[in-house]
């Protein structure tokens, strides 16, 4: 089978011993892939941080933040499964990226989103035109399909794991890997 491109809607899953530090054990989630590069969330990195305390007027419920990546991390980016919040970007089957946060912000406080349907980050994964297809031809990455209900239900602390189980054969016995392979 030839080697996944990499794409919107996609997902790009650091190869075990990636030595990159801010992509260890990193599933990022392609937001847009073109001519001019590629700019995505890492989707299994959580922060100490909630929505509420990067918010001038907080909001009912205080969603956590994740760190999308090692670039602009004073920026706020967020990730739904709600096909009805206006100025949405599809990026994928029932994923999408950006939208109204006016009206993001309402529906959080009235009880109409929850934790299982949004994601919100600071920062993103940015690359260049060119080099994540570089780093790809290196094997840094492998590319895996997304689903929301995959995306959104499974525990982030079990996520890289869980996407190379979910791919099978090689990729499921990966997902064993140990981190540190000197310490086994």
């Amino acid at each position: 089978m030839p080697p996944q491109k990499p794409a919107k809607g996609k997902l790009l899953i650091a190869e075990p011993f990636l030595s990159d530090r801010n992509f260890e054990r990193s599933v990022v989630f392609v937001c847009e892939h073109n001519e001019r590069g590629t700019f995505g969330l890492v989707f299994n990195q959580s922060t100490n941080l909630f929505l509420n305390d990067v918010l001038q007027e907080p909001v009912a419920t205080s969603l956590p933040l994740y760190l999308g990546g090692p670039v602009e991390q004073n920026t706020l980016h967020f990730l739904h499964r709600l096909p009805f919040i206006e100025d949405s970007i599809p990026v994928g089957d029932n994923l999408f990226w950006s939208g109204d946060f006016e009206q993001i912000v309402s529906m959080l406080n009235v009880g109409k989103i929850t934790e299982q349907d949004i994601r919100f980050f600071i920062g993103y994964s940015g690359w260049s035109a060119g080099q994540l297809d570089e780093e790809i031809q290196k094997n840094a990455w492998i590319i895996s399909e997304a689903d929301a209900p995959f995306i959104f239900d499974t525990p982030t602390n079990q996520f890289w794991r869980a996407v190379l189980r979910r791919m099978g054969g090689e990729y499921r016995i990966m997902s064993h890997y140990p981190t540190d392979p000197s310490l086994n």
